[in-house]
């Protein structure tokens, strides 16, 4: 994912597609190619919870027990960022999608980056998420510059999206 590098990957329901948050070049592309606005912003996934500490200090000891309880897992939170992220990473919001990963692939290369990646399905907006490596192929070709091998997590539906400060669930998993 060095110098704007767009990876797709399984994860817990449907293949992914990932990239190095912080590179704005990399985000551009990565939106461009599933034709995504960059209004709707973009979750971030970690291998584990300490790789958001960066961004979790202003929550309440309640907030934050309610991110423990739930991670590892398909759960992922809206969170305020207080300006901490970019603009391209969390679109028009003054919240961030984070989620820490239960799949071991994804986990191992949030490891192996040292730092939380974008996490998006793999596919171009409108179109089913990929559950195939095939599909992913199909969608994207040779525009992606790697693909790791691995299987689902078998999980049927996406992660839940849950608002962290009103507990509203926007999306059901």
């Amino acid at each position: 994912m060095a110098g704007g590098g767009i990876i797709a990957c399984p994860a817990e329901a449907v293949w992914g597609l990932g990239c190095d948050p912080w590179n704005e070049y990399a985000v551009e592309r990565l939106l461009q190619l599933k034709r995504r606005p960059r209004r709707k912003g973009l979750i971030l996934v970690a291998a584990d919870m300490s790789q958001f500490d960066w961004l979790l200090g202003e929550l309440t000891p309640a907030q934050h027990s309610r991110l423990e309880l739930s991670w590892p897992g398909p759960i992922t939170w809206l969170v305020p960022h207080g300006g901490k992220v970019p603009e391209w990473i969390c679109g028009e919001f003054d919240t961030v999608a984070l989620r820490v990963t239960a799949h071991p692939v994804l986990a191992q290369l949030c490891a192996v980056a040292g730092h939380p990646l974008v996490s998006t399905s793999a596919n171009i907006g409108g179109a089913q998420p990929a559950r195939q490596q095939f599909q992913v192929r199909r969608y994207f070709k040779d525009q992606i510059d790697y693909l790791v091998p691995g299987a689902l997590g078998g999980r049927d539906m996406p992660s839940t999206i849950r608002d962290l400060v009103s507990d509203t669930v926007i999306r059901p998993g």
